[in-house]
């Protein structure tokens, strides 16, 4: 069973990629091309989430982010910086409250992926578990302020 970093903590995971085996109405998440093209994945029973790619559209979305539970966010190697800016959108311009996941990533990245809204990761190296927890508390200084930050401060604001 695949293990993820949730939250600061260690879990099994319980969503399913397309092609995986998976019960009836378990979590499954859809490459965004399958889901984009088809609108039978949101009549689907169970949790639905999608997984992007660097170069798919994430403004694409917005009609669908109602539905989904979960985005799971490809990085491809660890100078693809694209799934950075596709998290801050997500959270700060379309609002998405749901699991926020990034895929193949190191623990160097955890930190500025959590400043940009991701709370959840499927890294490369998962037998290095302890030192990722650390990774997401490397700094306690940050000069801007990072998408949780951000949220606050919109709700503050239109209240």
């Amino acid at each position: 069973m695949r293990h993820i970093l949730r939250q600061r903590e260690w879990v099994a995971d319980q969503w399913r990629y397309l092609g995986e085996e998976a019960a009836p109405g378990a979590a499954l998440i859809v490459p965004y091309a399958q889901l984009h093209g088809d609108s039978q994945w949101l009549s689907r029973p169970g949790p639905l989430g999608v997984r992007l790619a660097p170069a798919d559209a994430v403004e694409d979305l917005t009609g669908l982010l109602p539905h989904l539970s979960l985005v799971a966010v490809e990085f491809p190697s660890p100078g693809e910086g694209r799934g950075y800016t596709q998290g801050r959108l997500l959270r700060e311009r379309f609002g998405f409250k749901g699991e926020l996941r990034a895929l193949g990533v190191q623990q160097d990245q955890l930190f500025l992926l959590a400043r940009c809204g991701f709370d959840a990761f499927d890294l490369t190296r998962p037998q290095e578990r302890e030192a990722a927890v650390r990774a997401l508390s490397r700094y306690d200084v940050a000069y801007q302020p990072g998408a949780a930050q951000v949220a606050l401060r919109r709700q503050r604001f239109f209240a």
